[in-house]
């Protein structure tokens, strides 16, 4: 999101699988190569941007001219995805979705490149983020999320500092290395 966005825990975001997919580089080029695959990897970044923002995230993927009457699937508490109805586009169930979430005192951010579509979810009281924004969220939260994992290991060297007294530290380190107890 742009610079100074931050969202609260419990806010939403909608985001329009497709659309995203075709906007990020390296999805589109996947979507190339297997649909499928590009779907997977859109949902396993925003799974993991999910658990890092702390918001409801809702894939919706457009099954239009899919015969059924549409699926939802929770692969996590806070994470769904959305399979739209026959005759549903993805832009129709976004409003819907909007208005469903919004009727819950929520904050509704829709990701999408659909400038239509921007205008519409924003007139109904959304907010809008571009899939190039929220591309931007997703890389950084990911530089985040390896920043911490390396400060935890740094910091994880000797769990037992500050807890033992020195001397009982110094000679446990002694016995770790092989070395006789002076």
């Amino acid at each position: 999101m742009r610079e100074g966005r931050k969202f609260q825990r419990e806010d939403v975001l909608l985001v329009d699988g497709y659309n995203v997919i075709g906007a990020w580089p390296e999805l589109s080029a996947l979507k190339d190569e297997k649909l499928e695959d590009a779907r997977d990897r859109l949902l396993d970044m925003l799974s993991d941007y999910q658990g890092y923002a702390g918001l409801i995230v809702i894939v919706v993927f457009d099954a239009f001219r899919v015969p059924g009457t549409g699926k939802e699937y929770r692969p996590r508490k806070k994470f769904s995805v959305v399979y739209t109805r026959e005759r549903e586009t993805a832009d129709e169930c976004i409003e819907r979705l909007v208005g469903e979430w919004l009727s819950v005192k929520r904050n509704v951010y829709v990701a999408t490149s659909d400038l239509v579509e921007q205008h519409v979810v924003f007139g109904r009281g959304a907010l809008r983020v571009s899939a190039r924004e929220l591309r931007h969220a997703v890389r950084q939260s990911s530089v985040d999320i390896q920043a911490t994992i390396r400060n935890d290991k740094q910091l994880k060297k000797n769990p037992l500092e500050g807890i033992l007294p020195e001397d009982v530290q110094l000679r446990l380190e002694r016995m770790r290395r092989g070395l006789k107890d002076s």
